[in-house]
């Protein structure tokens, strides 16, 4: 690998995540690389910094593409295709929760809407219905909620992070909510 130490320990390391969230290491290195990469770079640049073969560049960068993780571009005066990753961070995992959801979520959802418009045909039947139909309502609850996240101006998105867990005592009675309820009913 040609790159910078620092450069280094961030891609290896973003290789061996990848793995970990069901990608391939070369994956994962070469959008690491494109990502901390100041210019766009094509897959001669990849292939002489990280050491893979040119048909596993483009075997990932083809990937990266459908992921929607990289955009090519054409420079003045050179054929080859260029490739780099969106400069807004919020960009980047709007994506990343868009295609999860295309590729994880969704074809779960489908396939437990279709088991639960089956009639169960035993209680043990029943009982698994029930308990999909119990991760179909919590999945669907989720994903409403990330949609409404992902939607959010970045800005916004920052501050509800911030909140954190202090959302919960929002939403807790306390004897100032308690109040204004009393004084609304009355």
């Amino acid at each position: 690998m040609n790159v910078t130490p620092l450069k280094q320990r961030f891609i290896l390391h973003f290789g061996e995540m990848g793995s970990r969230w069901g990608i391939n290491r070369t994956f994962g290195q070469i959008y690491a690389f494109l990502y901390v990469s100041e210019k766009p770079k094509n897959a001669d640049d990849i292939v002489h910094a990280l050491g893979f073969s040119r048909s596993n560049v483009s075997m990932s960068l083809k990937e990266l593409q459908s992921w929607n993780l990289v955009r090519s571009q054409h420079l003045p005066d050179d054929r080859r295709e260029y490739f780099s990753a969106p400069e807004d961070i919020w960009e980047i995992f709007r994506v990343l929760v868009e295609e999860r959801r295309k590729r994880e979520i969704d074809p779960t959802l489908t396939m437990l809407r279709d088991a639960l418009m089956e009639e169960p045909a035993s209680d043990e039947d029943r009982y698994a219905a029930r308990r999909m139909g119990e991760m179909h309502e919590l999945i669907e609850l989720a994903t409403g909620w990330i949609n409404d996240v992902r939607d959010l101006p970045p800005k916004t998105a920052i501050q509800l992070m911030k909140l954190g867990g202090s959302v919960s005592k929002l939403l807790k009675p306390g004897k100032r909510r308690d109040k204004a309820a009393e004084t609304a009913d009355a």
